[in-house]
């Protein structure tokens, strides 16, 4: 008589296999929704990196284990992004100074005969253009109209400023003695009349007056002793500063014979070596 083999019995936990291959699917579905809801997509990438990584290896998914804050962006971290903010700021700031630098040498270029007999002293720092005049290159003595043979220096630097838009403050300085006339009581008002001359002569010449701010110093930050006749003559002077839009970290002083890296760097539109001082 033959025998009788016995009955196959079905395993009965093996639906939990296709089980957790459903969820498996329908978690992968709803990471993919929420991936492609996203509108960075330096994140989707990540997220979609983490995804095929994870189901080649059998690895688990890494996200943000932070609870989000709100936005449907949050749960995926993006590392390195505050080195590419830096850089794209630096880079602004390189355009910037390139820029004023450019500007520069155009205005020593104008005023080279005054700049070589020490009448006026062209610097570039973080903050801007600083253009220093001694006041008998403007002006009579005690007075607060620009002579006639300034007027076309100041109008060929006005034509030059008026290419950029940058801020543009005019201050006026005094030595320590005292003036006292109808027109100027002290040295305070002589020393506002003489920058709100150059302001108006630079607005007549077409440049925008919301750009421009006259100040009156009188004999106040001197930078020189005024002791001496020499020091005094140092200190009565007019200093015209082309504000910087985007100023860098300060740093020194460029001098303005140093300025050609910076405008090769503006016509490459590449960053320049350092400028040592």
């Amino acid at each position: 008589m033959a025998r009788k083999l016995p009955d196959d019995h079905d395993n009965p936990e093996r639906w939990l296999v296709s089980y957790a291959d459903f969820i498996t699917l329908l978690f992968a579905f709803f990471v993919v929704m929420y991936a492609i809801s996203s509108l960075n997509e330096g994140k989707y990438r990540v997220l979609s990196t983490s995804l095929i990584n994870a189901f080649r290896s059998g690895t688990n998914i890494s996200l943000n284990n932070q609870p989000p804050s709100g936005s449907a962006n949050t749960m995926v971290e993006v590392p390195e992004t505050k080195p590419i903010a830096k850089a794209i700021k630096s880079n602004s700031a390189l355009h910037e100074q390139a820029k004023l630098g450019s500007l520069a040498a155009d205005l020593r270029s104008v005023l080279e005969p005054l700049v070589k007999g020490g009448q006026v002293k062209i610097s570039q720092t973080p903050k801007g253009i600083e253009i220093e005049i001694k006041d008998s290159a403007l002006f009579a003595t005690g007075q607060a109209q620009p002579s006639t043979a300034s007027e076309p220096m100041l109008t060929q630097m006005a034509a030059l400023l008026g290419k950029v838009d940058n801020s543009i403050s005019v201050e006026g300085f005094t030595d320590n003695v005292p003036i006292k006339t109808s027109n100027f009581p002290s040295n305070w008002e002589l020393s506002a009349a003489r920058a709100g001359s150059v302001v108006r002569l630079f607005q007549e010449n077409g440049i925008e007056p919301n750009r421009l701010v006259a100040v009156g110093r009188a004999e106040n930050m001197p930078v020189a002793d005024n002791t001496s006749a020499e020091g005094r003559a140092r200190n009565r002077r007019v200093s015209i500063t082309v504000l910087a839009n985007d100023v860098a970290t300060p740093g020194q002083s460029l001098p303005i014979e140093q300025m050609k890296a910076l405008q090769d760097y503006s016509a490459a539109s590449a960053p320049a070596g350092a400028v040592a001082q």
